[in-house]
């Protein structure tokens, strides 16, 4: 349970499962995982009880690109809930190999690195430098899925149960 110590000792909180919009159903886990990875379907910002954070929006335009790095913190938390349901333990994740952001960006925004920054920084402060360091783009996008300024995928290695 170290990683949930830690998690504990920056004051965060682990949000419940996203409360999905009236209609919407998702054919799909949260992760899959095979062998000795976890596949990591892109999440957004939750509430802790599990609703779309805010601000929602365009990053560049509604949303503040300080804004978008903490909902970039908030998909980390996100993420890592879904992990922990699935594996049971945050500690089986023994290495992040690869993130993908998506930054929904109003015209002419480019910082979206900067952004993204908000999921790895939280990543780097849990793992550390040898498990936490990971491949990763971070891009603009037109539109997300309910209007939500960041969205994440990622794929890790774990340990056996």
């Amino acid at each position: 349970m170290r990683i949930e110590q830690r998690l504990a000792e920056l004051g965060l909180e682990l949000p419940e499962p996203m409360k999905l919009p009236p209609g919407v159903s998702l054919p799909f886990p949260w992760v899959r995982v095979y062998g000795d990875r976890a596949y990591v379907s892109g999440h957004g910002p939750l509430e802790a009880d599990g609703s779309l954070a805010q601000p929602l929006g365009k990053v560049g335009a509604e949303v503040s690109e300080e804004q978008a790095y903490a909902a970039a913190g908030k998909t980390a938390l996100a993420v890592l809930a879904s992990l922990r349901r699935e594996l049971d333990d945050l500690d089986r994740v023994v290495a992040w190999v690869r993130v993908f952001g998506m930054v929904g960006t109003a015209p002419g925004f480019t910082r979206t690195p900067a952004v993204v920054n908000g999921f790895s920084d939280l990543i780097l402060r849990l793992w550390g430098d040898g498990a936490g360091r990971h491949a990763r783009s971070a891009v603009g996008q037109a539109a997300l899925p309910f209007d939500i300024p960041v969205e994440v995928e990622a794929e890790v290695v774990i340990s056996a149960a």
